[in-house]
């Protein structure tokens, strides 16, 4: 097809076709890159990310660019990037050069203010992290460590722990998901079915809080038979 190499101009069906195909190839190329390369960024991926996103954005607002050139440098970006994941995983001297070791942050209460500026993070910033993990204190936190991907992970100490029913040697119910079985005024009958029930149970348990279907934003069912039901506000 024309529209692969470089034109004066471009028809508008030209300029469509060029994002049809630039938009399922890059989401071949993050399906060959992973699932790592989405749920974090770390140093290769983050510049992958610059990379590819400049080479493929070019040939999509200039006419005058082909995207054979885009395709093959990609291809080609990948390709390397698929190498050096492979090498970081059997060589630990190139992974620790290119996926460091976290940096401890705190430790028994303790700032260690070196470290933070090793991570280039400010006191306000960790602060705020803390807060997150609704520790306001600093003595409070046994550890905390700056990941390699950009995160916090803070260990309250365990004085400062909320009890569980472990530690009270209590049983406790095995965790269940509840199953989303009406959302938006619409019954969900395959998780319906899985739960052991049938719509008019369904029904008869939202007339039982005064609500009709309709108005129902989203119910849930645990494996108890319990139903929780949210309504539109």
């Amino acid at each position: 097809m024309d529209f692969f190499s470089g034109q004066e101009s471009l028809s508008i069906l030209e300029w469509g076709l060029r994002a049809v195909i630039g938009f399922f190839f890059l989401v071949i190329i993050a399906k060959i890159m992973g699932q790592r390369s989405i749920s974090q960024l770390r140093f290769m991926d983050f510049v992958m990310a610059l990379l590819i996103g400049n080479i493929i954005a070019h040939p999509l607002s200039d006419e005058g660019l082909g995207m054979t050139g885009s395709i093959t440098t990609m291809s080609v970006l990948v390709t390397l990037y698929l190498l050096g994941v492979f090498l970081i995983l059997h060589f630990p001297p190139l992974k620790r050069l290119v996926d460091p070791p976290p940096i401890t942050l705190i430790e028994n209460g303790q700032i260690y203010y070196r470290h933070l500026k090793k991570a280039r993070i400010t006191v306000e910033s960790l602060l705020a992290e803390l807060r997150k993990e609704q520790l306001e204190d600093v003595s409070k936190v046994a550890l905390a460590l700056w990941e390699p991907g950009g995160t916090i992970s803070v260990f309250p100490d365990p004085k400062y722990q909320p009890l569980t029913p472990a530690d009270m040697g209590m049983a406790s119910s095995p965790f269940e998901l509840p199953r989303m079985v009406v959302k938006e005024g619409r019954i969900n009958r395959a998780e319906l079915r899985l739960c052991g029930k049938d719509e008019k149970w369904l029904l008869d348990q939202i007339r039982s809080k005064n609500e009709e279907l309709n108005n129902v934003l989203l119910a849930t069912v645990t494996k108890k038979g319990e139903i929780t039901v949210c309504v539109y506000r």
